[in-house]
């Protein structure tokens, strides 16, 4: 099983380096004023460019979305960047730099392999909510053109942020791996990515340093540590939570500071989700918890073009003049986060926005003029300009689900008028978090800014001359510290404001965990660099051990939750995400594999309707092959209202239990439901199943003992 899992790895992983190799000239175009040349963002852009112009092609209906397509993209790609490489001369530059491409490649693909090894010790796609994610890869796969369909409510299409799952299904096809290996393969994929795309930008962050300081020597060690302390810290870093190891443990819903709770050394009672789930009623993931519960959601999937996008911000913040192409590249990534994770594209946008203000070197008078924002303007409209037009057909199917942004505790005369344009004020909606909730969560990367603007910041070129400018030593510094403290207001934002979505009592979740998310990647790149710049001249035996404490508690999280996730490491069960389906049921398995291999297209089947994050609606999920309704309120949520998904509760109900022969043919032409499902779960959720009738409206294709597919007339 190892051997076969290996083989399937490094068809997958050739796959990403062919990739990235015919990106490289591009790449390195772009990001020529990085040491390493940006190589491993060269897999991020052939990931981003490849799919974004074989979905694009696919949404207009030019050309179906198959093998073809994706190959005649990669040789249109091909084409370019080999013109570019002969044009730019870029193969003596290549050599130049070969040592730190197989250092960084060598990054990716430890970091691939390892996880690799992790999730075959647990690789279901099954729980939490996996079924949505698969169940979006197996339509995608099976989709001409776009939009593809919804799984869970035909004939509609998909009415959520898909294009992350779209990836996924242009590499599985890419690499002919089975999907329900090529969805743990994209995870352990997007580990590998994570931790050598940050690694890239720490490294980068302090040799620009290096060089702005005209440091007469550039110290390649110093380079390295700070390029894998933002590795760690972003890919496998948690918060300060872990401190509860040494105290008893408290109920995850009731929270309890643990200087009120007994110490005890408590190893085996520390349960880690609860670091993701401390301020009550909200939400705080960060990326090694995502890649241990292994959702394969829009905030994972887009770690890679967050990364790449702060890249990208990194090098026009250091340019004299902005480049036209580099702007038209974060259009189209805002447009990709539009499509993947939607709140990312305004966090983004501010980021973008604040980043443009801090490019000057000086600050002047005429800084906080109506000329200087109104340069800042035309860039920022031009940027949303593009990103809505790349990813305009997107919006043409889609129907946004949001109903506005609340106000948290609006005053009472707000809450009497309800709402005033996009803004929402409701009563009985105050809540924020705790200021010792949040030293929990963000108390390490506080501590680390504090500490490096207090030590290492050089106040002493920081003065007032006559023309009114403020001069600031190192300009890296500065970029660092702007990127950490719109990281800290990102974190403050869902205490003022929240995205409105149809949770009543967790109406901030959603938009503490996507703002956070944003906040915990940025704030782990920067403190990389930061204590790379301050450890080595912190003098305060206080302050190191202070670090050296904190740094701790967060560096050990990933062993509570990967030994809690994967039992200890203690069973390799292979890649296969569907081994547990095989385990728990396993003639529904046989009945799923059947269905794989002999049903093309995407025709309509029943089966039973049950709630979301449970069993059910398992035959859509691994097939994509759509149904009449699947997890109830995930389509509630997607579409806004219950109207829709709610009726259809009550006509799957009839279409198993009726004996009514008319009423049942009437639905089955209403969904145009082609086949029928009947195994373990129809039988437990319609206890007055009628069968009998399917035999006078079709016939049985497959059966496996209790399980059966007819194929209707």
């Amino acid at each position: 099983m190892l051997i076969s899992d290996l083989l399937l790895e490094t068809n997958w992983w050739l796959i990403l380096l062919v990739l990235g190799l015919i990106f490289l000239p591009i790449t390195s175009l772009i990001f020529k004023s990085f040491f390493d040349k940006g190589y491993i963002f060269s897999k991020i852009l052939g990931m981003l460019f490849v799919s974004y112009l074989v979905w694009l092609i696919a949404s207009l209906k030019i050309l179906p979305f198959n093998f073809l397509l994706i190959s005649i993209t990669l040789l249109i790609f091909s084409l370019i960047n080999i013109a570019l490489l002969v044009r730019y001369k870029l193969v003596a530059v290549f050599k130049r730099h070969l040592w730190i491409f197989i250092m960084e490649e060598a990054t990716f693909l430890t970091g691939f392999l390892f996880w690799s090894y992790i999730k075959a010790h647990e690789p279901s796609i099954h729980g939490l909510e996996k079924f949505m994610d698969f169940g979006f890869i197996n339509s995608l796969l099976r989709s001409d053109f776009f939009p593809p369909s919804d799984m869970w409510l035909t004939p509609l299409s998909i009415n959520y942020y898909y294009f992350g799952h779209l990836v996924t299904a242009v590499l599985i096809k890419l690499s002919t791996v089975p999907p329900e290996i090529g969805y743990n393969l994209m995870l352990t994929s997007l580990f590998g990515l994570t931790l050598a795309a940050s690694f890239s930008i720490g490294a980068n962050l302090y040799n620009l340093f290096l060089r702005t300081s005209k440091s007469p020597t550039i110290n390649k060690t110093l380079i390295i540590i700070a390029g894998f302390l933002s590795a760690f810290l972003v890919t496998l870093g948690g918060n300060l939570h872990t401190i509860y190891i040494f105290f008893q443990s408290y109920i995850m819903e009731d929270p309890i500071a643990f200087w009120n709770l007994p110490a005890m050394l408590n190893l085996n009672g520390y349960w880690y989700p609860n670091a993701t789930r401390f301020i009550p009623f909200t939400i705080h993931e960060f990326p090694i918890y995502s890649f241990v519960v292994s959702d394969l959601h829009g905030h994972v999937l887009n770690i890679p073009f967050v990364l790449l996008l702060i890249a990208l911000l990194m090098v026009i913040f250091f340019q004299h003049k902005l480049n036209s192409y580099c702007l038209i590249l974060i259009s189209l990534l805002i447009a990709i986060f539009l499509m993947t994770n939607f709140l990312d594209a305004p966090i983004y946008l501010l980021i973008i926005f604040i980043v443009l203000v801090m490019r000057k070197r000086t600050i002047q008078l005429a800084f906080f003029g109506i000329p200087f924002f109104t340069q800042i303007a035309k860039k920022m409209t031009m940027i949303v300009f593009f990103a809505i037009l790349f990813s305009l057909p997107f919006w043409l199917s889609f129907k946004p689900f949001g109903s506005g942004i609340g106000v948290v505790c609006a005053p009472l005369f707000l809450t009497n008028m309800g709402h005033v344009g996009p803004f929402l004020f409701e009563a009985d909606h105050c809540a924020r978090s705790p200021f010792w909730m949040l030293l929990i969560l963000w108390g390490f990367p506080l501590f680390i800014l504090l500490a490096f603007l207090f030590k290492h910041l050089d106040f002493a070129h920081l003065k007032l001359i006559k023309n009114l400018k403020f001069k600031i030593y190192n300009s890296v510094d500065i970029l660092a510290i702007t990127f950490s403290v719109t990281a800290f207001i990102l974190i403050l934002i869902p205490e003022f404001l929240y995205v409105k979505d149809i949770y009543p009592a967790h109406y901030r979740a959603n938009t503490v965990f996507k703002f956070g998310y944003q906040a915990f990647i940025i704030l782990g790149l920067m403190s990389g660099y930061m204590i790379t710049r301050f450890f080595l001249n912190l003098k305060s035996f206080i302050l190191k051990l202070i670090f050296v404490s904190l740094f701790f508690l967060v560096a050990i999280y990933p062993y509570f939750a990967i030994n809690s996730y994967f039992n200890n490491l203690n069973n390799y069960t292979g890649l296969n995400g569907l081994s547990w389906l095989q385990n728990s049921y396993p003639a529904d398995y046989e009945a799923i594999t059947w269905i794989n291999q002999n049903i093309s297209n995407q025709p309509v089947i029943l089966e039973a309707q049950g709630d979301s994050y449970s069993d059910f609606a398992r035959v859509s999920a691994n097939t994509g092959l759509p149904t009449v309704i699947g997890w109830t309120v995930h389509e509630w949520l997607w579409r806004g209202s219950y109207d829709e998904p709610g009726k259809r509760v009550e006509d799957v109900k009839q279409l198993y239990e009726s004996e009514d022969l008319n009423l049942t043919n009437q639905l089955i032409q209403k969904y145009k439901i082609k086949y029928i499902f009947i195994g373990a779960l129809e039988k437990q959720k319609y206890t007055n199943l009628n069968e009998n009738k399917f035999k006078n409206l079709g016939e049985i294709v497959f059966e496996n003992n209790q399980t059966r597919v007819y194929q209707i007339f």
